[in-house]
């Protein structure tokens, strides 16, 4: 659409054509430059994965927050019953029946991590349930603020390139001036050629990596939901409620678009009493 609004209004693309992969080179070789420079291997990793994220969309569908749902129902109702059969599941819970039968959510290192500990913690006596409230939102502000370091460092990168297009702008006057004593059409071509890095600039960052920016941080924080669901049910636990109030207040927490109905999950631990 820019380029044919552009060329509809009767401007011509050879000039933008000639002088971008050198005005890209300029841009994308400081940019790039400027973010190996700005981050450590971790945030690159993360922004590697980010910008995948950003095509495939968030990690955790509607069916894994339902097995959530049902992974904790099964965890709790152990724990209620005999709190030293849950033992075995939260320290080995790569051998665990119960958490074999959700591999996606046994897979994901964060998640598990929060659930072990969390009933670890529970089963050590904890009285103070604040306490382990406050230890589990640290947690989450700690995982959120990880999953964020990528997206922030792209949107860093977008809040940079108008200023990087401005340098090679910069770098073209600077070479337009060297041929001051040319004809008008051939100093006005290369003026044109100079702006390219400036439209470059400008069109990079706010059409392309700060859109890809905002869609990842929205994904994390998204993906952030199931996280924040593990925290929910036990908390909830904590305060003493039926392990089905538990599972019910978590759920209603999961976002609209993949909150699974209240039906389905009835349906879903009924079928997990009639297997075992």
């Amino acid at each position: 659409m820019v380029f044919g609004g552009y060329m509809l209004a009767g401007g011509h693309l050879d000039i933008i054509m000639h002088s971008l992969p050198f005005e890209m080179m300029m841009i994308g070789g400081a940019a790039t430059g400027a973010f190996l420079a700005g981050n450590d291997l971790t945030t690159i990793k993360h922004a590697g994965g980010d910008i995948v994220a950003a095509f495939s969309g968030p990690k955790w569908k509607k069916s894994d927050y339902q097995d959530l749902l049902c992974l904790m129902h099964e965890l709790l109702n152990v724990l209620k019953k005999n709190p030293v059969d849950i033992e075995a599941h939260i320290e080995a819970p790569q051998d665990s029946d119960i958490f074999a039968r959700y591999p996606k959510i046994l897979k994901d290192k964060r998640a598990i991590e929060m659930i072990c500990d969390t009933i670890r913690s529970m089963i050590m006596n904890f009285d103070n349930v604040h306490q382990v409230e406050e230890l589990l939102e640290k947690q989450l502000e700690s995982l959120i603020e990880e999953k964020l370091h990528g997206s922030h460092a792209l949107q860093n990168m977008a809040d940079a390139l108008p200023a990087l297009g401005i340098v090679a702008a910069v770098l073209g006057v600077i070479k337009t001036m060297a041929s001051i004593d040319k004809p008008p059409e051939v100093l006005g071509g290369m003026i044109g050629g100079a702006l390219v890095g400036t439209f470059l600039g400008v069109f990079l960052a706010y059409g392309i990596v700060g859109p890809f920016a905002t869609r990842v941080k929205h994904i994390r924080l998204e993906e952030h939901n199931f996280y924040s669901m593990i925290g929910e049910v036990l908390v909830s636990n904590l305060h003493k409620n039926p392990v089905n109030i538990c599972v019910e207040v978590a759920r209603r927490h999961a976002p609209t678009r993949v909150r699974p109905s209240f039906n389905e999950v009835e349906e879903a631990i009924r079928g997990l009493k009639q297997a075992a």
